[in-house]
């Protein structure tokens, strides 16, 4: 449908129908014949002629169902505007990729596009045609538990994320109607939702204008010039607004500034929740402040529906606003191809054939493998051989709960677990395995029997973790250890003397210090998705080898939080050198550095860095053109992340100790070493001035290349 079409339909449109098109419902709306009459429909002032204009749908999919719902909606549409059914595909449909979080930290863009395009595929053949992600937020405390939706805490890992994940959902060149095995991206929480007070779930933030800008905001600009069709609200504040009813934030930066064209839709109930914020009155004052804001499509709330009519009348509201906003929901449906094909690709018997197919389930293979992440290895107690005698014992040696909270249609009964996967891959290793029931409790004879195993094996697999509902929304924690049973099972097992590996499945960067310290090995699995137990396994017997990288840093203790790489000096800096000085920026019942920095990861072998030089090619827009040798010192092949980091000394604004400026992966084998080379230009390193423009300036820098951020080459360079 041409434009000329689109503006003469909103034209045919009535004010109530228009005003339905702003509104998105779930879908047991549609699909229970019950509620419609006493359910969501009576607690919700819709009546059965409300549903024939409503715009779109949430959490409603699967082809048989979509498309019987889109059916009988176009035979009771007067203009037969098709529905849009929308849903939180976070890091996979049926087939689960790793968690975000883990997901960044392979370091592998193009994978993680490859994984989105698979979560696209999978929901446009079950009738979906937008999801809910990514998320871009920059988050710095652990404690909150959407973390894992995140990929770190580095604006430029995330900006390129960003653009990977809505590349991969949003195929070819944004076409939707010729790629319609893809799905419309919505980029989410705008803005900074990442950074709560204190890591609570829906909690304010609180931030300057010009560190918003510097860290937060280009991930979600990335992600809008990468094509997003959709914009999602955060429930946060921003400088004392609720995001949702923020003219500032949508208006000027989002609208303005970054150009976005799309569709601006709330978070679940985000709109009323300006109530309970303190700067809306009522739902007419909502409707009212959202409408002016810029928020075209309201989820699960109803202000729109009970007072935008009314607004209108008064004169309170420019009905001009209410058709920008349906004329940006028609144009969605049409980039979708929905008037010419309102069941797009919801196709049963296709679905049956593409969801957690083989195909896609190698892909979620590929991925587990490449983000779980290496930690200790002392001693090089892994990889593990078949012919050793290794007892697999915790509470995720039997637990098949490894996809992580937000796997919508993932399915725990058909993912394998460790033990399962022993069974069928391994049949050959000499394995004892003794489970624990449950993550919070150890029962004594849960204990003998892992410690009697234990006494009998060369070497102990300590598997432990968070349940699945222990991080993600709502699930903030002021504590990030490991379960207090846990912890006291792992002493308990360490007490037999034999050599310890501890697997970590979770959510967020925790507080591992406990472990760390008398530990033989540490690996963070993460929640590795639907291949999880499958990758971790090819891990530890070294049938792969590790390679992924962190992309945030873990804390010693939760009483250092925020610790993050990328971190301003102070006016009286920690010397190392002299940590006698007690007047300085530092805590004194802890090292002054995470316990594991950003970046940081171990494989199988072993790489050295030396002849680092930078060269600066003059002109008014010089090229920094770098080099270093990388050497495989190990006897093994393995893969380095080799990292560029970059420090401005004297700016207009304090500027961070390092930045991650770029990065380049290297496969080398035993003994190999290769000279990797990076260039910069000086519009790279730019930042955010008091004028709240991104330009660089000229002076000194320290360039540093290295393994992670706290192990690093440097040189100095003036521009």
């Amino acid at each position: 449908m041409k434009q000329n079409d689109l503006q003469a339909l909103l034209g045919e449109m009535t004010l109530a129908e228009k005003i339905g098109q702003l509104q998105q419902v779930t879908g047991d709306f549609y699909t229970n014949d019950s509620a419609e009459i006493t359910g969501p429909l009576s607690n919700n002032l819709l009546s059965e002629d409300d549903l024939k204009n409503s715009g779109s749908v949430l959490g409603l999919s699967g082809a048989t169902d979509t498309n019987a719902v889109q059916k009988k909606y176009l035979e009771n549409n007067r203009l037969h505007i098709p529905l849009l059914f929308m849903a939180d595909i976070v890091h996979g449909y049926r087939t689960i990729f790793p968690i975000p979080l883990g997901l960044a930290t392979s370091w592998n863009p193009e994978l993680v596009k490859e994984t989105a395009a698979v979560a696209a595929k999978e929901s446009a053949v079950s009738g979906l045609h937008v999801t809910f992600s990514p998320m871009v937020d920059l988050v710095r405390d652990p404690r909150w538990g959407r973390v894992m939706e995140s990929t770190g805490e580095d604006p430029l890992l995330n900006c390129l994320y960003a653009e990977s994940v809505v590349q991969g959902y949003q195929g070819p060149a944004n076409d939707l109607i010729n790629n319609a095995d893809h799905i419309a991206a919505c980029v989410k929480h705008f803005a900074a939702y990442g950074a709560p007070e204190g890591g609570r779930e829906y909690n304010t933030v609180n931030m300057s204008d010009r560190e918003l800008r510097e860290n937060y905001l280009p991930s979600y600009q990335a992600a809008i010039n990468a094509g997003s069709k959709l914009v999602m609200t955060s429930f946060n504040t921003i400088d004392g607004v609720p995001a949702t009813v923020n003219t500032y934030l949508n208006r000027q930066i989002l609208r303005d500034e970054f150009k976005f064209e799309g569709v601006l839709i709330s978070d679940w109930a985000a709109m009323m929740e300006a109530i309970n914020h303190g700067v809306a009155e009522d739902h007419r004052d909502v409707a009212k402040q959202s409408l002016k804001a810029g928020v075209d499509i309201e989820m699960m709330t109803f202000c729109y529906h009970q007072f935008v009519e009314e607004l209108i009348s008064a004169k309170e509201v420019d009905e001009g606003l209410l058709d920008e906003a349906v004329l940006r929901i028609l144009e969605l449906k049409n980039d979708l191809g929905l008037f010419e094909n309102p069941y797009r690709s919801a196709d049963a018997v296709k679905e049956a054939a593409v969801v957690y197919s083989a195909e896609h389930q190698q892909v979620a293979l590929k991925a587990a493998e490449e983000s779980i992440v290496l930690l200790e290895n002392k001693n090089n107690v892994l990889p593990l051989a078949t012919s050793e005698k290794v007892a697999f014992v915790g509470p995720f040696a039997t637990s098949s709960d490894i996809l992580g909270t937000w796997s919508w249609k993932g399915e725990i009964s058909e993912t394998a677990s460790v033990a399962d996967v022993l069974g069928t891959d391994y049949p050959t290793a000499k394995v004892t395995i003794s489970p624990v029931a449950d993550v919070f409790s150890v029962t004594a004879e849960e204990l003998a029997a892992a410690k009697a195993v234990a006494k009998n094996a060369d070497k102990v697999v300590v598997l432990l973790g968070e349940t699945s509902q222990m991080s993600g929304e709502a699930s903030s924690r002021t504590s990030i250890q490991l379960p207090e049973a846990q912890l006291a099972f792992w002493d308990e097992i360490l007490s037999v003397g034999k050599p310890v590996i501890v697997v970590s499945f979770n959510g967020r960067p925790l507080d591992l210090s406990a472990v760390s310290e008398k530990v033989t090995g540490l690996v963070e699995a993460w929640f590795p998705g639907t291949k999880g137990a499958t990758a971790l396994l090819n891990i530890l017997y070294g049938k792969v080898a590790p390679k992924a990288r962190l992309t945030m840093s873990f804390p010693r203790n939760v009483g250092q939080i925020p610790v993050y790489y990328n971190h301003f000096n102070t006016g009286r800096p920690i010397n190392f050198d002299d940590l006698g000085n007690k007047y300085v920026s530092k805590y004194l019942d802890v090292p002054n550095t995470p316990l594991y920095p950003f970046g940081y990861g171990l494989t199988y072998t072993t790489f050295g860095y030396d002849h680092f030089k930078v060269a600066v090619e003059a002109g008014a827009e010089p090229v920094i053109t770098c080099q270093v040798r990388v050497k495989n010192t190990g006897q093994t092949a393995g893969t380095e992340i080799v990292q560029w980091y970059l420090r401005d000394i004297v700016g207009q604004v304090v500027r961070p100790m390092k930045e991650l400026k770029g990065f380049d992966t290297v496969e080398l084998q035993a003994g190999e070493e290769r000279v990797v080379t990076h260039s910069f230009t000086f519009a790279e390193l730019g930042y955010v001035h008091h004028d709240k423009k991104r330009y660089p300036d000229h002076g000194e820098f320290e360039v540093m290349v290295g393994s992670h951020s706290e192990s690093v080459l440097t040189t100095r360079i003036t521009l």
